[in-house]
Parts: C-alpha cells; structure tokens; sequence
C-alpha cells in the first residue's frame, strides 16, 4: 500500500512559466501555458514542474526573491488584462519586450512591465470585486506588508531596505503609518497586481488538475535579505543590533564550485522558531499548499545541517551546524494538507539526512547527471533506485544532457555508453530517457531543454555565477508534435500515462 507521501508512478516536464512562449519578454499565464498544459496532456505526462514563482530582485533569480509568498508581477498575463479592457492592445504591441525569442531580456521588462501594469491598475475597480475581499481575508497575513515593503522600496530607489531611513528600516510605529499614508496609491497598486497573479495561476492550476496534470512547485529553503521577510521579522534571523546578518547561507567547495558558493541569505535563529512551534514555516507552507499539488523543498539537506558562513567571510571559511531537523518536518506536515513534498536531498549527504527521509516518507531525488564517474553502485544510476524518489535528468543548476555528455571524460563516456547501450553520443540521451521511464522511480522529470536535446546554449543556471542566468525560452511551436508522441510512447510502455483514479 502506498503512504499518503508517495507519489504515484508518472512523468513530467521542468520548464519555469519564465520559459513559455510569449510575445511580451517572458512566458506568463497566458494562451501558451493553457496549451503547454494541452501537450502534457496529449503526452500523457501527469506532472509540470516549475520553479519558484516570486517576484525576483537583483539577479533575477527566482531563489531570491522580495517575498516567501507574493508572486511574480512579470507573469500576469497582459493579453487578458487586455480582455478585461484594463488595457489596449495598442498600448502593449509596440513596446519593446526584448530582441530573441529565446531569451528573456530582464532589462526592457523592467523598463516597460510595469508601466503597463501601472496603466490596468489605474483602470481597475478590483476593490469591489467579491473575489477581492476574499483575496484579502486569506492573505492578510502578509499580503500588507509586502506591498509597504514594494511600495518604500520604490520610494527609496529600489535599494535593499537595510539603506532606509533609519525609523522605517526598523519599522517604527510613526514611521510606519507615515509611510502608509504617504504610499497608499503605490500600496494599493502592489496589493492588485498579487490580486491579478494569484487570480490568473488559479485558473490555469485548475485548467491543469482537470486535464490531469499535477504542478509541482519550488519552494527555497532560505529567503532573500532584502524581502519583506526578513524586514518584517528580523527576530526570525541571525541579524545583528543594526539588523545586518551575523551569519549568511551557502555551500562548501564541490562539483558547482572550487571556491564554494555564499548566496548571502540570512540564517533562520532555529531556536526562536522552535518556540512558536515553526509558526512562520507553517504559514509558509500553508501558502504553498494552496497553489501547488506537489512542493519541492529546495536544498532539503539544510534542514538537518546546514552550512554556516560568517557574513564579511568566504565560503571557504564556513563551517557546519545542525539544523531543527525532524522538528521542522512535522510542523510542514501538520500544514501541508493533501500536497505532497519532493526533498530536494541533493549536495553532501549524510546518514542523519537519509535516515529522516526514511522516517518521514518524502521522495528524495536521484539524478541522472551524477550517474557515470564509473562506480557501478553509483546510487545515482537507474538500477540503483528504490520506489520512492523522483528522478530526473537534470535540475536547473545542471548543464543540459547534451552539454554534459559533450563534456564527459573519455572514461566516463565510454561507461556511459556501455551502461546505456548506445552505439554513440548522439544516441545517448534517448535512451537515457527510456532507462529512467523504466526505472522503478515513481516520477520521472526531465526538463524541456532535454527533452529538445539541447545544448549548455540553453542551460537555465550556471551556479556562482550571475547576468546570463534564467533567461532561456521555449519557441513558439519548437516543442512539437513529434516530442508529444515519443514522450507518449514511453509513458504508455512504461506505465507512466496519467490515469483517473
């Protein structure tokens, strides 16, 4: 009998909304992912998986985002807002989104995004809508003050709130009224644009239920500093009298990086969260519950012991400390509901991470990419796998399949080669999708740029590095009708094809 924490036996495709086609810069919750959904379908592919869907800052990452629960303005769908007469057409067709259909030019959306957007909510009567007050009523916890946050970073230039004012960086009762009242039309402003996201995802999450497609989305283990997050609850943080971070996240050297990599995320005070019982987690998770069938936690590894680098200090210098571990896990199930969770178990693990997944029953991850150094027990190898995990080709952080296998040593290609039964390269990632399809894995994703054979041109994310990540797009049409039927075959072959129950 399978616990309520499995997932049941499927397939499925990584590919973020920023990567749908579009006319406008960046794939949104429009027409494309309507029809994105309708080739999942015809595939008989019972999983999407994209990544996190906050609004992102510096870098455009979507890892750092300027909240743990609003959503990216970038993905409103401008053609219905167009539907809804809060904007023309002629408004939007001419303004430049971008040159390359393939890439996603952050810079023109950021010149011209909003200014639209600015133009819809001036047009808008949303606050009399019923969904409106019901909008309100299930986000007040922190829909308020992320749109202050939104709104004092504008007026501040968009610079990290740590270079504010001194009385509204720390949130000062006067300041902070003064600010509300000074800022309500920017407040509101914020407020319609979460209203417009959170409307159109649930409308397309539902479009996709119905056809029989479950989202799996991505929740990161850390937020940003610069979030309402971490400057509505400071206390929740390893911050320092000024509210500076002590100590920040990262990773020690590895296979991404000779040097480590410090991401500059503030550290959780693990105590003072324990004492409400993980109170923010929980809404956290809540919040993710309600927009996700399936939760991937991000970097799950640092639940159980995380890495620890001192703020002014390298990587190199970071040091190991164990994290709330099973405490954590039990608050996320008592408010996850029904939505499954994915353990994103990848990095140095250790017995203590595998022996809590045993307990608790999520699926961990096993991926491809890591398979051939030549170790035939490689526990990353198809033969290798136990039921419960998710397997997939690659992540966002990996080159793509044909970039890897490109770059393989001799050794290990030739291994790669034998194991899979390929007569050459160019054979190699085909059946690399049909070992894992018929695999024991309860899910198999792979993303988009593999299921095309792409090469690293199309690589989402080079970790440690920053300016040319994030931007990869699908093309209009590229993903075709003889992807849709191969896919189908091996779903059918290998009983991955969705099926009511």
């Amino acid at each position: 009998m399978l616990n309520d924490k499995r997932l049941k036996r499927g397939a499925g495709i990584l590919l973020p909304i920023s990567s749908l086609p579009s006319p406008y810069g960046i794939g949104t919750f429009g027409k494309e992912a309507y029809h994105f959904v309708d080739q999942l379908k015809a595939a008989k592919q019972s999983y999407w998986q994209v990544l996190p869907l906050g609004p992102t800052s510096f870098g455009d990452s979507p890892y750092q985002s300027f909240s743990a629960f609003a959503g990216n303005p970038y993905f409103i769908d401008l053609d219905m807002l167009c539907e809804e007469k809060l904007l023309k057409v002629s408004e939007i067709k001419d303004l430049d989104w971008g040159e390359k259909e393939d890439y996603v030019s952050y810079e023109a959306l950021w010149d011209n995004r909003y200014k639209v957007l600015r133009l819809a909510f001036g047009r808008s009567s949303f606050k009399e809508e019923e969904a409106y007050q019901l909008f309100i009523e299930e986000n007040s916890d922190w829909i308020f003050d992320y749109a202050l946050f939104m709104a004092c970073k504008g007026y501040f230039k968009h610079q990290s709130w740590l270079t504010w004012d001194k009385d509204i960086r720390f949130r000062e009762e006067k300041a902070v009224e003064h600010y509300k009242e000074m800022l309500s039309e920017d407040i509101d402003f914020y407020i319609f644009l979460q209203y417009k996201f959170f409307e159109q995802w649930k409308a397309l999450r539902e479009y996709a239920n119905q056809n029989g497609v479950q989202i799996i989305g991505d929740m990161p283990i850390y937020v940003a500093l610069d979030s309402a997050d971490v400057w509505t609850h400071p206390e929740l943080f390893e911050l320092n009298e000024e509210r500076e971070p002590i100590n920040v996240a990262g990773c020690p050297p590895d296979a991404f990086s000779d040097d480590g990599q410090k991401w500059g995320n503030p550290l959780y005070d693990w105590k003072r969260m324990e004492q409400d019982d993980f109170a923010w987690w929980k809404r956290r998770m809540q919040g993710a519950a309600k927009i996700y069938d399936v939760v991937r936690i991000d970097h799950f590894i640092g639940i159980v012991r995380y890495y620890v680098i001192p703020a002014n200090d390298s990587a190199k210098n970071g040091h190991f400390a164990w994290g709330p571990g099973e405490k954590l896990t039990k608050a996320l199930d008592e408010a996850r509901g029904e939505t499954k969770i994915i353990a994103e178990d990848l990095g140095i693990v250790i017995p203590e991470v595998s022996e809590l997944l045993e307990k608790v029953g999520y699926p961990g991850m096993k991926v491809i990419e890591f398979a051939f150094d030549g170790n035939n027990r490689n526990p990353y190898l198809p033969h290798m796998y136990q039921a419960n995990c998710v397997a997939y080709g690659g992540t966002h952080d990996n080159e793509t399949l044909r970039g890897y296998y490109d770059n393989l040593s001799k050794t290990n290609l030739a291994y790669a080669l034998q194991y899979t039964d390929s007569k050459n390269r160019d054979a190699l990632i085909q059946q690399v999708f049909r070992m894992t399809y018929q695999s024991v894995a309860d899910t198999v994703i792979f993303q988009m740029q593999d299921v095309l054979e792409k090469g690293n041109e199309a690589r989402m994310n080079l970790p440690a590095t920053i300016g040319e990540n994030w931007r990869w797009r699908l093309k209009k049409d590229e993903f075709n009708s003889s992807h849709i039927q191969w896919l189908l075959n091996l779903s059918i072959i290998y009983g991955r094809e969705y099926k009511k129950d």
